[in-house]
């Protein structure tokens, strides 16, 4: 039985070796040029554009912004949004690590 403060080892869904292959070689990206570069490569325009729009919806609705702003903001889908949204309820917290790290980023960069 599990006590309150024990960490469990995440399991992915998505693991295999490819993923795992893929995951290695970001963590192996050192700046931005280097993500612009590698993920130019790797993905459509449309996928990195998809991507980047989830990330930035998922920090509006964390900042408490409506469906209807981000919508106006983002140009993101009500489905979008909402996917995103269920993602930051009951997803695998990846959104809410990040967006965690990314504040404080900029908190220690004011």
């Amino acid at each position: 039985m599990m006590k309150r403060g024990d960490t469990v080892a995440y399991e992915s869904k998505l693991k295999d070796p490819f993923a795992d292959a893929f995951f290695e070689a970001v963590l192996q990206l050192n700046d931005l040029e280097e993500c612009y570069r590698f993920f130019e490569d790797v993905c459509t325009i449309k996928e990195v554009q998809s991507i980047s729009q989830r990330l930035a919806v998922a920090r509006m609705l964390k900042e408490g912004k409506t469906y209807t702003e981000i919508e106006k903001m983002s140009g993101a889908s009500t489905a979008t949004i909402s996917r995103v949204n269920r993602c930051l309820q009951y997803g695998a917290d990846g959104y809410q690590l990040i967006l965690k790290r990314l504040a404080e980023k900029d908190e220690s960069t004011v």
